[in-house]
């Protein structure tokens, strides 16, 4: 495989759209809004010029890595890819109906992959004629940086379609981790209720989000404290997650702090949006 299409230009998407595109994929990345488009690229030269100046990529590589991204904002741009990766919104009906278009527009061969943080892979697949070649392909942020991908099974997906994609993320220099469907796969199934606790700490008065984050970094050993990883990640994203959790599972302990709804109807979202538990500049 040599040719991949990527649905969604944010963070993630532009991500997935770098890391393909450096190993040497014809990648075409598409978004319904040209601003995304123009920002996602605008990342990408953003992190490409960082790694020049890093000494991981020679000019030369950042140029060639640049020109194999072409961007549309229709699913024409699939073309005669042979990968779709989805990085769209963290929302069962969005990608409901992304999956039934892709299902149209994608050649009748092309796995579809999806980067969702925790909905049902089998659920997804099921919107497709083609759920064997239906998997999760689920990238850490950043995606130029983190090494893990979760490689998640729906019912349907064939074990071609499963070595095809761990194959895939070897050679991407990622470190593929096989896990099957079930809400929040591995990692935020995990993850997750350590932000919803934490986030529970701030609300009670427990501590401050400062000290909450010292606490896991020095205690825990754990390179940034849960408070600021939530921010990067997006509180309305952790939202999302744990919206599933709590209802897939049907357990208590995955239900939202009511100060992270409180944060996401106020508008802060963590970096993305310039406040969250911490305030960014950038």
């Amino acid at each position: 495989m040599s040719r991949v299409a990527v649905l969604g230009a944010g963070t993630m998407g532009n991500g997935i759209a770098h890391v393909f595109a450096q190993s040497g994929w014809t990648t075409a990345l598409i978004d319904v809004s040209r601003e995304a488009l123009d920002t996602g690229l605008g990342m990408i030269r953003a992190n490409t010029e960082r790694q020049v100046k890093k000494g991981t990529l020679t000019p030369e590589q950042r140029d060639a890595l640049l020109g194999r991204i072409a961007t549309n904002t229709s699913l024409s741009g699939i073309g005669d890819a042979e990968l779709v990766v989805e990085a769209a919104a963290e929302n069962r009906e969005v990608k409901f109906r992304i999956f039934q278009d892709l299902d149209a527009a994608a050649p009748d061969g092309a796995i579809l992959a999806t980067n969702t943080s925790s909905i049902s892979i089998t659920e997804i697949a099921a919107q497709t004629g083609r759920a064997d070649r239906v998997i999760g392909m689920h990238f850490m942020n950043p995606v130029p940086v983190m090494q893990l991908v979760e490689v998640v099974r729906g019912l349907e997906t064939s074990d071609e379609t499963t070595r095809r994609i761990v194959q895939l993320a070897k050679a991407l220099g990622k470190t593929p981790v096989e896990v099957n469907d079930s809400p929040g796969f591995v990692s935020n199934r995990v993850l997750m209720p350590m932000i919803n606790e934490a986030v529970c700490c701030v609300m009670e008065g427990v501590a401050t989000p400062e000290a909450v984050d010292t606490v896991m970094k020095l205690g825990m050993n754990h390179p940034v404290g849960p408070l600021a990883l939530a921010d990067l990640i997006g509180l309305d994203v952790c939202l999302a997650i744990l919206e599933v959790l709590h209802r897939d599972l049907g357990d208590d302990k995955y239900r939202p702090c009511p100060l992270l709804r409180k944060m996401v109807a106020a508008g802060r979202l963590g970096r993305k949006s310039g406040r969250g538990f911490y305030g960014y500049r950038d």
